[in-house]
């Protein structure tokens, strides 16, 4: 979980904080349909995993109702993937299927996949108010803290829904209005997805 960061733990097991797994299942009214980058030690309540590193969560169908992603934030050099990849799955999901998406990642909104992937197509985006997020480690609530930032992202229909359930964790932007613009390309805009 290293946002291209160099990795600073050996564990690959890194899982969501208790706080957040039950926004999420608030959030979803129950269990997530998917989650497609789970662990042995995970904690959030899903009806489907797909659990790393065994079974590529990216190489699966993601047809679902709700889909929650808290991906691994570095490169995996075996696979030759990215954050972006996850990023880009969450967009497509939402836009090929209908599907609400909400993923935990590091904040970095000058990238180019938080351009494409992010800015352009989600929803909305709570900027979480955790200076360093613990996230477990091998199950355990006695890892150090995150490294950066980190938001939760929401690609959806119920932005409403979302502000409600996120603000008590971060401060919640709507952004819908840059749905299917170019954002962060100078000083033009161009719309780069078509309905």
């Amino acid at each position: 979980m290293t946002a291209g960061r160099t990795v600073n733990s050996a564990s690959l097991e890194w899982c969501t904080p208790p706080k957040y797994s039950t926004a999420i299942e608030k959030f979803f009214d129950g269990p997530v349909s998917l989650d497609p980058c789970s662990n042995q030690y995970s904690v959030i309540s899903a009806k489907k995993r797909y659990q790393l590193p065994k079974h590529d969560g990216l190489l699966e169908t993601w047809n679902f109702d709700s889909i929650f992603v808290n991906p691994p934030y570095g490169s995996d050099r075996e696979r030759g993937t990215t954050i972006r990849d996850w990023l880009a799955r969450c967009a497509e999901a939402n836009l090929s299927n209908g599907t609400e998406v909400l993923a935990l990642v590091p904040v970095a909104a000058n990238t180019k996949h938080w351009k494409k992937f992010v800015w352009s197509v989600a929803t909305g985006i709570a900027f979480l108010y955790d200076t360093r997020l613990k996230f477990l480690e091998n199950g355990k609530d006695d890892g150090k803290g995150a490294p950066m930032a980190c938001a939760m992202i929401y690609w959806g229909e119920d932005f409403d829904r979302f502000f409600d359930v996120f603000l008590p964790f971060g401060a919640v932007v709507d952004i819908r209005s840059l749905k299917g613009l170019e954002v962060g390309c100078g000083s033009t805009v161009q719309s780069t997805i078509h309905r």
